[in-house]
């Protein structure tokens, strides 16, 4: 894995000496992405810098930028191609002569006989910079479901790119004026969701998305997206089938490696899954990682432990205890952007677990998203169902009269019940936000003030899920597949890839998803929603396609997830610093909120009260980034 950054030079800029320092500071400032090389290209018009986590072909041969052939491209490239053995066979074919063994180089000879084009050949997780030196153009390149970052500044003339924001920072051009509608954004969602960031003039390339600039115009187009609309007349049976093989593949795939490799091990099935597949390619024992909690209500140590002697893997294993909070400041300031997943902590630990063991290491992301695996899921059908047994109007208009009479009486059951008759009361896209917002718009409406509560008065955060949601390629009475494709567009990308990247990057680490390969993906939108939620069961289809592979109970257990116990934490070892922020009236926080409201929900918290543990903790996610970054 590595990373990648660079700029446009431009006549009011200074001379090439100062241009190399901008980029040796831009590559140092990403060197966790790419500890093992680093390289620096410098024309007339361009500079480009690269780090590189060597994987493949581990000679000096794969070091980038890397020139083509013909002298006429040059690469900087994050990410691995895994069909790249079967494209160098057909660019053989075709008469391209290679130097290396690196992924790479055959990515390039792909650009330069097929240019854009090239994008829909590929299987595999990229952000891709290719410099035209004969037309003068910048090629930008996301993959298709967003596993690997790319940012882009674009400001009075100026142009700037790199795989993290910290990478645009050394360049003294960069301006980072605070996005007040991203911020909003962020407490509603705990990341801020593509193209914007938090800043005004920094934008991420959309995954999926392609784009080409002079460094003054850019070109910005879709390459592809994901469509529910025809769902397959296949049996259950033969979906099940060619699920399993496909995803075998997918492992497979992923398993071409020159360093040790190995897995995350959670004891679900997404990654019991991924392991016992690994397991029948592998001539010798697989390397899997576990981390644990100091709590039985989160730890799922012993389901990881049970596939582990299954398979009998290399198995290792990482308790998060006391350990939190002397990391949580060094560990938050990986994020260029406030983030507030809480499961962060753990990724970052399973990872430098995974570090001392192997280089690159699979995981299960994308198998919630693809096959409905998420309790929120089941609770928003469960919703829309109620919903449909009422006209619209009738909906709208009597609920919030029962929503307002029910938060009379205070008690938990009857909180459950105004919740209820809200969000029924909505359409359902809205619904499925406010469903799943972390922080919740009554707690926003009394906290906010200043100009931030000024800027953001006629801006919802629900317009983005909103958005999704209308353009979802799904027939129109399919409610389940338009939120799994607004996951997939959004939460996806800007949530659990982030979180997975950032944390496995942090220490070196390459992290492989092949759950996430467009193939299953495109083939997981195939199957109809009533395989994938069948009444209470979750990832159903996936569930039987893997009965011959692993056992009932791994199978079939209460999902608990990647979780933490976060409401304990912020009683305990996260307690001085959340205590430190929240008392303080300095920093970004108290130019956001009223620190004395904020002070009391800290104080209702302390008591016992955990309403606002989410919210609590997101101020405290914004606060970390604020003093890194600000």
């Amino acid at each position: 894995m590595c990373g990648l950054a660079g700029f446009f030079r431009t006549p009011a800029t200074p001379h090439r000496e100062a241009h190399q320092g901008w980029l040796e500071a831009m590559g140092q400032a990403i060197i966790h992405r790419g500890p093992d090389a680093g390289a620096v290209w410098l024309d007339d018009h361009i500079g480009i810098v690269h780090r590189r986590l060597s994987i493949l072909d581990l000679s000096d041969a794969g070091t980038q930028p890397m020139v083509s052939r013909t002298g006429r491209y040059v690469i900087a490239f994050n990410g691995e191609i895994y069909n790249y053995l079967e494209l160098r066979k057909t660019l053989n074919t075709d008469g391209f002569i290679f130097r290396t063994q690196t992924d790479t180089e055959v990515l390039l000879a792909l650009f330069e006989h097929k240019g854009v084009k090239c994008l829909d050949e590929l299987n595999g997780m990229f952000a891709i910079a290719i410099w035209d030196t004969e037309a003068k153009q910048l090629f930008l390149a996301r993959d298709r479901l967003g596993k690997k970052p790319l940012y882009y500044y674009q400001e009075s003339g100026q142009f700037a790119f790199a795989s993290e924001i910290k990478a645009l920072l050394p360049a003294p051009f960069i301006k980072t004026e605070l996005r007040p509608d991203a911020v909003k954004d962020f407490f509603a969602y705990q990341y801020v969701p593509d193209p914007k960031s938090i800043y005004k003039n920094i934008h991420k390339l959309p995954p999926g998305h392609w784009l080409i600039t002079n460094g003054e115009e850019c070109q910005l187009q879709q390459y592809w997206d994901l469509s529910f609309a025809n769902p397959s007349s296949a049996s259950q049976s033969e979906l099940e089938a060619g699920l399993y093989d496909l995803i075998d593949d997918a492992v497979r795939l992923r398993m071409i490696s020159d360093v040790p490799l190995g897995a995350f091990l959670s004891g679900g099935i997404d990654s019991s899954a991924v392991v016992g597949l690994m397991a029948g390619h592998s001539s010798k024992p697989v390397t899997t990682c576990a981390i644990g909690f100091d709590s039985k209500r989160f730890d799922e140590v012993q389901w990881a432990k049970k596939v582990a002697d299954q398979f009998k893997t290399d198995h290792h294993e990482f308790t998060v205890k006391g350990n939190v909070a002397g990391s949580l400041v060094d560990i938050a300031r990986y994020f260029d952007e406030p983030f507030a997943d809480p499961s962060f902590v753990p990724t970052y630990f399973v990872s430098q677990l995974a570090r001392q063991k192997v280089t690159v290491a699979l995981a299960g992301d994308g198998g919630d998203e693809n096959f409905a695996g998420y309790s929120k899921y089941r609770t928003d059908q469960i919703e829309n169902r109620l919903r449909n047994l009422f006209p619209g109007p009738l909906r709208r208009g009597l609920f919030p009269m029962l929503e307002k009479m029910a938060g009379g009486f205070g008690t938990s059951a009857t909180r459950k019940a105004q919740s209820l008759l809200g969000t029924l009361a909505m359409d359902p896209d809205r619904s499925f936000f406010i469903t799943n917002s972390f922080f919740r718009q009554s707690v926003w409406d009394d906290l906010v003030r200043g100009d931030l509560k000024r800027e953001t008065a006629g801006y919802d955060p629900a317009d983005i899920t909103r958005y999704h949601y209308a353009n979802a390629n799904a027939n129109a009475d399919d409610h389940l597949s338009k939120i799994l494709y607004t996951d997939i567009k959004t939460y996806l990308p800007g949530d659990i890839l982030v979180k997975v990247d950032r944390m496995s990057m942090a220490n070196s680490l390459e992290t492989r998803a092949p759950l996430l390969d467009y193939r299953v993906v495109e083939y997981a939108a195939s199957i109809p929603s009533a395989l994938k939620l069948s009444g209470k069961e979750k990832k159903y289809i996936l569930k039987r396609a893997f009965e011959k592979l692993l056992p009932e109970d791994v199978l079939y257990r209460k999902k608990m997830g990647f979780s933490v116990p976060l409401a304990q934490w912020l009683r305990s070892e996260l307690f001085e610093v959340a205590d430190a922020t929240f008392q303080s009236d300095n920093g970004g926080l108290a130019q956001c909120f009223d620190m004395h409201k904020v002070r009391k929900l800290w104080q209702n918290h302390q008591r016992g009260q955990d309403q606002n543990t989410q919210e609590l903790w997101s101020m405290l996610a914004f606060e970390l980034w604020w003093k890194a970054y600000q």
